[in-house]
C-alpha cells in the first residue's frame, strides 16, 4: 500500500468501505489464516478492557492486536450507549486503527461496523465446518439483525451440502434482508421461515443463535438432536445448551468467562472449555470427537481477526483510490 508520510492517515468511511467487493471466501480465508497465526505463536491478542457503568447504560471495549503474518498492528474500540432502549434508539461506533509494524507508518483509520459484520459470520461458518456432524444437512438460524443476515450465506460457503435452510425471525425487515442475501450469494436458495422453534431445533443438525438481547427464543439442551452443534453469536441458546454438552469449544476461553456470564449456573460457574478454535484450526485440538456429541460453540470475537480483515479491506481500498488523507499530525 501507498504511505505517503508519517503526517497523514487515510481514513475510510462506512459508505467507503460498502462500495468494497469482497468474496465470502476471501473473508474466510483471511479470518482462518489469522486464527491459524494466533495458535503458531506469531500474533498478539491480549484480553479485551471492558468499561460499563453502574446502571448498564453503556458498554466500551479497547482491544489491541499484532498480526504477525501481515506484520500489522492495529488498536480496536467500540462503544454501545443506550443498552436498555431499542435497537433503533441506541448508539453504536466502532472504529479500527492500523499501523504497519515494518515501515513504523500508519495504514488506515475506518469504521469497523462492516469488518464486524462479515467477520463474526465468518468465524460461525469455521465453528460450523470443523464441528458439526460430517452429515449435517439442516441448519438454523435464529435472529435476523446485523449477525444473522449474512450467517447462511458464510455456512453455505463453508458447508455446500447443507439441503435445508431454517430461519426464526419476528422482524419483516430483517426477515427479508435475510432472504436478500442468501439470494444475492447463492441464487434460487430460500429459507423456511419457522414457527414453532422447538421443533426447527430439534430438526437442525447446526444451529446459529445471533438474535438481540431482547428476544425471547432460546433453545434448550434437550430440544436438540444427537450430534446437533449450537454456535452462541448473540442470543437464542439456552444456558442449559452449555451445562449439558458433551463437549465445549470457544474461540477465546478467556473472553468466553468474561463476556458468557449470563450462562452461569446457580454458583456462577461456566463449564471447562475443551479446545479453542484456533487449535482446533491448526489442526493441535479435535473439533468433534465421537459422532453422537452435542457440541456448544461460543463465537466471541478476537481483534486478530479483524486485524487481518480490516487490514485486507485496507489493501482493496487503496488499490481504489478509495477514502480520505487526514494531516492528523501535521
Amino acid at each position: 500500500m501507498d504511505h505517503r508520510d508519517d503526517t497523514t492517515l487515510r481514513v475510510l468511511s462506512t459508505s467507503d468501505l460498502a462500495g468494497i467487493d469482497i468474496g465470502l471466501s476471501d473473508v474466510l480465508d483471511t479470518v482462518e489464516q489469522a486464527y491459524r497465526t494466533l495458535a503458531a505463536g506469531r500474533s498478539d491478542n491480549p484480553r479485551k478492557l471492558t468499561v460499563k457503568p453502574t446502571d448498564g447504560h453503556s458498554v466500551s471495549y479497547a482491544m489491541l492486536g499484532r498480526d504477525g503474518v501481515r506484520e500489522v498492528v492495529a488498536v480496536k474500540t467500540s462503544y454501545k450507549h443506550g443498552l436498555h432502549e431499542s435497537r433503533d434508539r441506541q448508539h453504536y461506533y466502532t472504529t479500527l486503527t492500523l499501523y504497519d509494524d515494518v515501515t513504523g507508518l500508519p495504514v488506515a483509520m475506518m469504521d469497523c461496523g462492516r469488518i464486524g459484520s462479515l467477520r463474526t459470520p465468518a468465524v460461525s461458518a469455521l465453528l460450523a465446518r470443523e464441528c458439526a456432524s460430517p452429515d449435517a444437512r439442516t441448519a438454523l438460524v435464529i435472529g435476523t439483525g446485523t449477525q444473522g443476515r449474512l450467517a447462511l450465506p458464510f455456512l453455505l460457503t463453508a458447508l455446500p451440502k447443507l439441503e435445508r435452510l431454517l430461519l426464526a425471525g419476528t422482524h419483516p425487515d430483517g426477515i427479508a434482508a435475510v432472504r436478500a442475501r442468501l439470494t444475492r450469494y447463492f441464487p434460487g436458495r430460500e429459507p423456511e421461515l419457522v414457527t414453532d422453534l422447538r421443533r426447527a431445533a430439534g430438526e437442525a443438525d447446526l444451529i446459529v443463535a445471533t438474535a438481540g438481547g431482547h428476544t425471547a427464543a432460546a433453545v434448550e439442551a434437550d430440544w436438540l438432536r444427537p450430534g446437533a452443534l449450537g454456535i452462541l453469536v448473540g442470543h437464542g441458546l439456552a444456558p442449559s445448551t452449555l451445562h449439558r454438552a458433551d463437549r465445549v469449544i470457544a474461540t477465546s476461553e478467556a473472553q468466553m468467562r468474561v463476556t458468557g456470564t449470563d450462562l452461569a449456573d446457580a454458583d456462577g460457574a461456566l463449564p471447562a472449555v475443551d479446545a479453542e478454535l484456533p487449535a482446533v484450526l491448526s489442526g493441535a485440538a479435535p473439533g468433534r470427537t465421537a459422532p453422537g456429541q452435542r457440541i456448544f460453540a461460543y463465537n466471541s470475537g478476537l481483534v486478530v481477526t479483524d486485524i487481518a480483515l480490516g487490514h485486507r479491506f485496507a489493501q482493496l481500498a487503496a488499490a481504489q483510490g478509495l477514502g480520505t488523507e487526514v494531516a492528523l499530525w501535521r
